[in-house]
């Protein structure tokens, strides 16, 4: 089954790029267009794709705004969003991140990097640019979380720590089955007891909260 995306950006060049690029693969199909963030929301809303591509910089409701209203934190039933930019800012970075965002990536990225970011963030995983993963996180976690780490609702196990850290260094589930030899479903279910009790809804949730609480040292330090 095909990957259903909207993509929103208010570049009418680049929007049709990034459409040109998503349909020639076999396994995404484009079900909307948006040339600003309202109209992204609308179609959003209504359309229910199982990704959104949403530009940051766009007329009346920017990106990260936009992002927000789908996949914030008071939002119910939340849709999976890719952030893309040209603009590797970690300002950006943060507001995309903390609205909610599954994904973020620099237009420069190329096409089979989206393609990866799509189909993760359908699969509910999360897929950052590699330049930036590292020292995005790392300086959203000097930068201090907007409120305190939430404490888990049950201690996390050893193999929950290491597959913690592994998410925060941005590993995809293939990659971390592969770094501690398990099987593909194990890394999903360790994910998932994650996410259950740090109260997080998504990968990119679980690597903050890694670096909230300094069990990743940041490489520039």
């Amino acid at each position: 089954m095909s990957v259903r995306v909207l993509v929103a950006d208010d570049q009418e060049i680049v929007r049709t790029g990034l459409v040109m690029i998503l349909d020639a693969q076999p396994d995404i199909e484009v079900i909307g267009e948006a040339a600003d963030g309202r109209r992204a929301v609308e179609l959003a809303r209504r359309l229910r794709p199982d990704v959104c591509l949403f530009d940051i910089r766009m007329p009346g409701l920017d990106g990260i705004a936009a992002t927000r209203s789908l996949a914030g934190p008071d939002v119910a039933d939340p849709l999976a969003v890719v952030v893309i930019t040209t603009f590797d800012l970690d300002e950006y970075v943060y507001a995309a991140l903390r609205a909610g965002a599954r994904g973020f990536l620099l237009k420069n990225a190329g096409a089979r990097q989206l393609s990866e970011a799509i189909h993760a963030a359908a699969n509910g995983d999360a897929l950052i640019a590699p330049s930036i993963t590292a020292r995005l996180l790392g300086a959203f976690a000097r930068t201090g979380p907007a409120a305190p780490p939430v404490r888990p609702i049950e201690a996390l196990t050893d193999r929950e720590e290491q597959i913690l850290v592994t998410v925060a260094r941005g590993r995809t589930n293939g990659e971390i089955a592969g770094d501690l030899h398990i099987s593909l479903s194990t890394v999903k279910t360790h994910i998932a007891s994650l996410m259950a009790k740090l109260g997080a809804r998504n990968r990119v949730e679980i690597a903050m909260w890694a670096y909230e609480t300094n069990r990743v040292k940041n490489s520039a330090e």
